[in-house]
């Protein structure tokens, strides 16, 4: 039903093949999209690179988000190579261990402007990034989850992270909408995933939510990429500023 042959697609965040990242990748690439993937550091190239090769990436580069010469740099090299940008898929979130295992109230205020950093203003420095590339329109997309609307236990401080990123959403669209950029949040439940492994007792959370979600199904990265890829098309154009629950319903369920 809908198309991204041509567009050209970014998407920071990939780590390993179990990454939302790469689940979203893999999706726009298979509805025809041109992709450039970013990893973090030397560390991470190993990892990264092959998936994206195997992805067929037109680039890949090095992205620290805390770095404004590697945003640059990416948006200088997307700038030569297509002169212009369609999508991006932001997924990315950090806090330091001791603030997410500890009582929200007791996060350091360090800690706190890290994570902020990290998971909520590197979205918005992509897309301000990005916006002059988009002349025709473009979608953004980052990835949330339900411990920004209640308490999840154990989630910790990226519960008010992530509610100051679906507000960035929010504030985003509506900057945006008349230029034809649309703002979104992904919504997975719970996924295991590297990133999920750093939460205390994620286990468990997983567990309930394959026996209470209405579907008995934890969603999976193909999931979450098939909805990415619909509101990268022009068939979304119409949509912008949610919030946008992937979970088989568990997210209903009080």
């Amino acid at each position: 039903m809908f198309d991204l042959t041509g567009q050209k697609a970014l998407v920071v965040g990939v780590a390993n093949d179990q990454s939302i990242a790469y689940g979203c990748a893999k999706a726009f690439k298979a509805q025809g999209a041109d992709l450039a993937i970013t990893y973090l550091n030397e560390k991470a190239e190993p990892f990264v690179r092959p998936l994206a090769e195997e992805l067929g990436a037109d680039i890949i580069m090095p992205l620290d988000v805390r770095s404004e010469d590697q945003l640059d740099a990416l948006f200088g090299v997307i700038s030569e190579k297509w002169g212009r940008l369609d999508t991006i898929l932001h997924s990315i979130a950090f806090s330091k261990k001791e603030d997410l295992h500890g009582r929200v109230i007791d996060c350091s205020a360090d800690g706190f402007g890290l994570a902020m950093d990290i998971s909520v203003h590197s979205f918005l420095r992509l897309i301000r990034r990005a916006e002059p590339l988009m002349p025709h329109g473009g979608t953004c997309m980052t990835v949330s989850f339900m411990g920004a609307q209640k308490v999840v236990d154990n989630y910790g401080v990226m519960g008010p992270v992530k509610a100051a990123l679906e507000a960035a959403v929010r504030y985003a669209a509506s900057e945006l909408g008349p230029k034809g950029i649309s703002v979104h949040a992904l919504s997975p439940g719970p996924l295991k995933t590297r990133a999920a492994s750093g939460i205390a007792e994620f286990d468990v959370l997983l567990d309930d939510a394959a026996k209470r979600a209405p579907t008995h199904h934890l969603a999976t990265i193909e999931d979450t990429g098939a909805y990415a890829a619909f509101l990268a098309s022009r068939e979304a154009f119409n949509v912008t500023g949610g919030v946008h629950p992937i979970d088989g319903g568990y997210s209903i369920i009080g």
